[in-house]
């Protein structure tokens, strides 16, 4: 089968992993958020593409989900001494890719080159892709004024209250080259568990990438990042209340209702399958907490097993 997913980094990185272990990588293609891109000391840094990517490629920190593991801050700490910012903690090997990355845009490669350049050097076979090649940087309103999605997250820690989201040229971007034709030739699209808010939020703001998905809204299944009323990941639960969302499994799936035809969500949320039902949403109970690799296996191939039953039954 040929599987699309959307992705966020962290939480979307851990279903991916179970993913790209229960399927042949090669027909895995992963639509990665670039909303979270920033320029930092001059360098181009895309966060979520690097998390995927060394996620899949078995080198990212365990203990944080993001970065490299075994990772030096010599280059971060000297930036703090001349009186660089320092609250990105960037690697001493993680600023490699942020060099090769900035060199080959200036070079005039898209974000999409970059992304299967960096993806080929650490022997990842899994298509990643940035949601568009355009930039679209994710704005925050908050109490304190407009922040960067980064600032709001690292440097200030979540704690501003928000009072709105947005996608900056969001309008007028493309989907990066592939993008909407993975998703139209797949067998199954999955929306990981990522923020709905501002890891899957951008990638469906993108033009004509909804209505795709809405084409196809009978083969995409969406995995909950919500676990009772609290995220899994990350300040999703918080971003959702101060927006005024109900900050449950409902609350996500209402969000997806018009892309997405299968929820699963965790047994701790089995209260909510009626309502979730009532929007025309098939349940699938399921444990979505992955902490070991079991776990994010098992996941996966609950999702792969739904894909399969889907096509068996066309088949009939």
């Amino acid at each position: 089968m040929n599987i699309a997913a959307l992705a966020g980094g962290v939480g979307a990185s851990k279903l991916l992993l179970g993913l790209n272990r229960a399927m042949d990588s090669l027909q895995l293609t992963i639509i990665v958020n670039t909303g979270d891109d920033v320029v930092l000391h001059g360098l181009a840094i895309s966060p979520d593409l690097d998390i995927v990517t060394y996620t899949l490629a078995g080198v990212v920190n365990p203990q944080t989900g993001w970065g490299l593991c075994d990772e030096t801050f010599h280059t971060l700490n000297q930036l703090a001494l001349y009186g660089r910012p320092s609250w990105f903690h960037l690697g001493d090997r993680d600023l490699a890719t942020h060099i090769h990355r900035t060199a080959m845009l200036r070079e005039g490669a898209t974000l999409s080159q970059v992304a299967e350049s960096i993806a080929q050097a650490f022997g990842v076979k899994a298509k990643i892709l940035p949601m568009t090649d355009q930039a679209v940087p994710t704005m925050i309103e908050t109490e304190q004024g407009r922040l960067n999605f980064q600032e709001y997250l690292v440097q200030e820690r979540a704690e501003p209250i928000i009072r709105g989201i947005s996608f900056n040229g969001i309008e007028s971007a493309c989907p990066a080259p592939g993008v909407i034709e993975s998703l139209e030739r797949a067998d199954g699209v999955i929306i990981c568990p990522s923020n709905p808010l501002i890891s899957i939020g951008p990638i469906l703001a993108v033009p004509t990438l909804r209505e795709t998905l809405q084409a196809r809204r009978k083969d995409v299944v969406a995995v909950c990042p919500i676990v009772g009323g609290k995220s899994l990941k990350g300040p999703s639960d918080r971003m959702m209340s101060q927006l005024g969302f109900d900050v449950s499994a409902l609350g996500v799936a209402r969000m997806y209702q018009d892309v997405c035809a299968t929820f699963i969500i965790d047994p701790a949320d089995a209260g909510e399958s009626m309502r979730i039902e009532s929007l025309g949403m098939k349940v699938i109970l399921c444990p979505t907490v992955m902490q070991a690799l079991e776990d994010k296996e098992r996941l996966a191939r609950q999702v792969l097993h739904l894909f399969a039953g889907q096509a068996a039954g066309v088949d009939g």
